[in-house]
Order: structure tokens, then sequence, then C-alpha cells
């Protein structure tokens, strides 16, 4: 980004030099078009990174609800349940196949949500400056279904696998280049929620 910086610069002193015909007003305007073609290019890559990323994590939350709806719920009465384990183990797993940090998550330990809803456990590591990666898991979440039984909805028992990812933007750091006093979120957290009825 310096370097940038410095490269502007030197087409604005040359503009300055060569400022009698043509070929000066032309620098001049390739140095002030400069920045904010970098602005453009640097963006489009940010923001699909950014939405490459959220599809890669939208998939694995759809993956770990697809498998929590399809363990048993005998051992949910346990403090830290084997399933929600397995769930975690897969849910970091699938982050590094799709060439993502897990954090650290597969030996954060699991928090349970308290007897309000006991079937809730949260996972939550560090990612550094981008912040938090967490994991939620509610293997007793309620949703009421589209099926009705005698003019009544079904209210249906299943897992809902909440996974929120830090993102850190690129485009912060250019954005100040050009404008110093531009502010700018440094990073975003990339909510997704997947919801699967329970088998069992």
């Amino acid at each position: 980004m310096k370097r940038i910086r410095q490269f502007t610069m030197l087409l604005l002193m040359e503009a300055k030099s060569a400022a009698t015909g043509d070929s000066g007003s032309q620098i001049a305007e390739f140095a002030v078009a400069l920045p904010l073609l970098l602005i453009m290019v640097v963006g489009i890559f940010d923001f699909g990174n950014a939405y490459n990323i959220k599809q890669r994590v939208t998939n694995v939350a759809r993956e770990a609800a697809r498998m929590g709806a399809s363990q048993p719920t005998a051992d949910l009465t346990t403090p830290t349940p084997a399933s929600i384990l397995e769930i975690r183990d897969m849910v970091a797993a699938a982050l590094q196949n799709g060439r993502l940090s897990d954090c650290g998550l597969g030996t954060t330990a699991a928090v349970a949500a308290g007897a309000a809803t006991p079937w809730k456990w949260t996972f939550t590591t560090s990612c550094g400056t981008a912040g938090n990666l967490v994991l939620t898991v509610d293997r007793g979440f309620v949703f009421t279904s589209s099926v009705t039984a005698g003019g009544t909805a079904v209210k249906m028992i299943s897992t809902n696998v909440t996974l929120l990812y830090p993102y850190q933007w690129k485009f912060n750091r250019l954005i100040t280049l050009v404008v110093p006093t531009a502010i700018y979120p440094g990073t975003t957290q990339i909510s997704v929620a997947s919801v699967m009825a329970n088998q069992s």
C-alpha cells in the first residue's frame, strides 16, 4: 500500500514537470484515476471473497445440522454429550477441508446454555484480531411446520446449528490510503443457520 501511494505521488510530480502539452494532462488524469481503479478492483475481490466464504460456511452449517438431526438424543442429559462433540469435530474438519481456519474449534469446550434450553450448547474460540468463531448447536429447537393435524400446525423438534464466522476485510486498508478519514469496519461476523428435523 505504501508503494501505491509513492507511485501515485511520483506520477503527480511527473505531471507537474510535464504540465505543457497533452502528455502532462494524460499523466495527471491517470494519477487521479489509478487510486479509484484500485479501490474498485480490491472492493470487487474482497466482496467476492466474503460471499464465497459465506457459501462455504452455509454448507458446513447445513451438513452439521443434518448430522445432528440423525444423532440419537439419549446422551443429551449428560454434561458434555458425545453427539454434540461429534458435531463440533465435524464442523472443524469441514472448515479445514473448505480451506478456512477453524481457529482451534476442535479443542474448544462446550458451554451449556442453561435450564431454559437444556439441549443447547455453544463453542466459542478466538480467531485473533478477526474476532471470535461461535458454533451453537441446539438439539431441542422447536419450529411450527406447515403440516397440520386436525387443523392444528404440527410442532417439530429439530437441530438448529448456528455458525458465526469472522471475516477480515482487505478493503479497509486500501480505502484509508485514499481517504485517510474514512471509517470502514475491519471485520464482519458472517452469520449462518441451518435447521433439520430430528429423526429420533
